[in-house]
């Protein structure tokens, strides 16, 4: 009877035990209901809860009167007191910016282009960009085009972890060009020297649609003589806040840090800033070369507390100015789940933060981990304006690819504000459409918005593809066209660190039309990896497809001995069974 009624003292105050049952709904000042705001209450700590489909939440409390806090994007943050007995609707207010005196910034851009601008709902506990797909665009009208190019990979671990957890990626959760990006294809093309890049392209048949072609663009930089690269100033931004006290989250980026340690030399230095309740610098600037002294710092941070990322973002670029190398490697890694709440915490805000640094000459690592609250819009945000890369971790496996075998192409540019413009010839193309490099949905509404290259590293390799509808006379490839006709010509536009003067490079695109089944290997896996990225998305462009297509494609390419390429032959497999089989529609075809 005695250990009975312990267990009851006990368990007093547990859900079980809950006098009281909170019952309300967020809706904004339309009352139209918030789907996945975060709520937070003070009896639960840290421990999060979010909204429904229809704005409603539910929440077991002890507590007659308790205190409430609302986040959500694009809206103030809503802490008050609270009657638990009592159901209530909570009203939460637009966000109140300044004037931005940064422009939004576009991935690709088409002038005068107007595009439709379909909304999907937001995923709960989660946060991605609303994007919206390019469409075909009539060459006669608008026959360039342009887009950023950048390193960014993250968005095909992610859909990796989803996958692996057998459940359905969230639709703009996908971003082609990072699936690409994530798979670093080798074409043999050889960069020469004195050259930062080289380039060469592809025209072959569309899996997805007979009457179209696809134009590849392929993309090598060169690469760094690790012997011979600056020192660099490294700045590890890590998030030790409650919501990394999971083994996928703070000891994975432990674990992570601690292998990119074993890369660095003696004239390198780091620095650790931690933020998790309070903002702390845990490891002052040291050599590269006492790496027992680093990793003891990292294997000493503890999870705990709330998420003052602004404060902590602040400390972090003070510090890397103070310890600026002219001429080097300067930069910042941050590493989180995004899920910032205290301070300025919405994504235009933090770009406004970052956006007023990046001219200091520091650059911007993201390293994204965690899952349920995992905020992937808000670090491509950050990535993206503080001129850096972003990566998302789901296993040590990936650590280990990003931070060891891509090292070079994580942390040492070899050109910035990289960016392709393409002038299609109108002869050869009647249509075209841009595949992955979609815009934000706010970047697209906003007139002051413009397009900004990306930055690119060591040895990277890009693929980019266009959809193109062929003009009537080059509707059959397999007629002999003279050499001298281009698909298109590309202009290549980039800086190079520490010099302010843009390289304009001019490529034609040739017409060397090859049939996708004798085309290299590389073009055929990207198409399969394009049509897997494409179905998730639950694109209308590829309608007349399905995953056995996607595998049958894929196989016919894949390197036995590669691993990425066989995990994705997996990856296929799993999506066909969480989507189940899925029937082909008919589109029309192209006029």
């Amino acid at each position: 009877m005695r250990k009975v009624l312990l267990i009851l003292i006990l368990l007093k105050g547990s859900p079980l035990f809950s006098q009281y049952y909170l019952r309300g709904e967020v809706r904004d000042v339309l009352n139209q209901p918030i789907q996945g705001a975060k709520i937070l209450l003070s009896s639960k700590g840290e421990f999060p809860f979010y909204s429904g489909s229809s704005g409603a939440f539910g929440i077991p409390t002890s507590l007659k009167v308790d205190t409430i806090c609302f986040f959500a994007d694009g809206f103030e943050t809503l802490k008050t007191a609270v009657e638990t007995s009592h159901y209530k609707v909570f009203t939460l207010q637009p966000a109140s910016f300044k004037a931005s005196i940064t422009p939004v910034q576009l991935l690709s851009f088409t002038k005068d282009m107007v595009t439709n601008r379909p909304h999907y709902p937001a995923t709960m506990g989660e946060s991605y960009s609303i994007t919206v797909e390019n469409e075909f665009v009539e060459t006669s009208h608008f026959p360039q085009t342009g887009y950023s190019v950048n390193v960014d990979r993250a968005c095909y671990s992610n859909i990796r972890r989803f996958l692996n957890e057998k459940s359905k990626p969230p639709v703009d959760a996908v971003r082609l060009e990072e699936m690409l990006n994530y798979f670093n294809f080798s074409s043999g093309t050889k960069v020469e020297p004195n050259e930062t890049f080289a380039a060469t392209s592809l025209l072959t048949s569309c899996p997805w649609n007979k009457a179209n072609q696809l134009l590849y663009v392929y993309l090598q930089a060169k690469k760094i003589n690790l012997d011979h690269t600056p020192p660099s100033n490294l700045v590890f931004l890590i998030d030790v806040s409650g919501s990394m006290d999971l083994p996928n989250r703070l000891p994975l980026m432990k674990s992570a840090f601690k292998l990119l340690v074993e890369n660095l030399r003696s004239k390198d230095t780091v620095s650790i800033v931690t933020y998790g309740g309070n903002v702390a610098i845990i490891l002052q600037p040291t050599s590269g070369d006492n790496k027992q002294k680093i990793i003891e710092a990292i294997e000493s941070m503890k999870p705990a507390g709330t998420t003052p990322g602004e404060s902590a973002i602040r400390v972090a670029y003070k510090l890397a100015k103070n310890t600026f190398i002219k001429n080097g490697n300067n930069r910042i890694i941050i590493a989180t789940d995004g899920d910032f709440n205290v301070g300025q915490t919405s994504e235009k805000e933090l770009e406004e933060l970052i956006s007023q640094q990046k001219n200091l000459g520091i650059n911007l690592t993201c390293l994204g981990v965690g899952m349920g609250n995992y905020k992937d819009s808000k670090l491509e945000a950050l990535a993206k304006n503080g001129n850096g890369n972003f990566a998302y971790l789901d296993n040590e496996r990936e650590a280990e690819k990003v931070l060891v075998e891509e090292f070079a192409q994580t942390l040492f540019t070899v050109a910035s504000d990289v960016h392709l413009s393409v002038n299609f010839n109108p002869d050869v193309v009647k249509k075209y459409r841009l595949i992955g490099f979609d815009n934000k949905l706010d970047a697209i509404e906003n007139i002051n918005s413009e397009m900004k290259g990306g930055e690119v590293g060591s040895g990277h390799r890009l693929l980019s593809v266009f959809e193109i509808t062929p003009t009537n006379k080059f509707q059959n490839p397999y007629n002999l066209m003279p050499d001298s006709i281009n698909v298109a010509q590309l202009t290549l536009k980039y800086k190079q660190p520490q010099k302010k003067e843009e390289i304009n490079k001019v490529i034609n695109a040739p017409y060397n039309f090859k049939p996708l089944a004798q085309s290299d290997s590389i073009y055929r896996f990207a198409s399969a990896v394009v049509m897997f990225g494409s179905l998730i998305k639950n694109s209308d462009f590829t309608k007349e497809t399905d995953w056995d297509d996607v595998y049958n494609l894929a196989f016919s390419a894949t390197n036995p001995n590669n691993g990425l390429q066989v995990e994705f032959l997996e990856l296929v497999e799993k999506a066909k069974k969480i989507y189940g089989k899925k029937k082909k529609k008919k589109r029309p075809q192209s006029p």
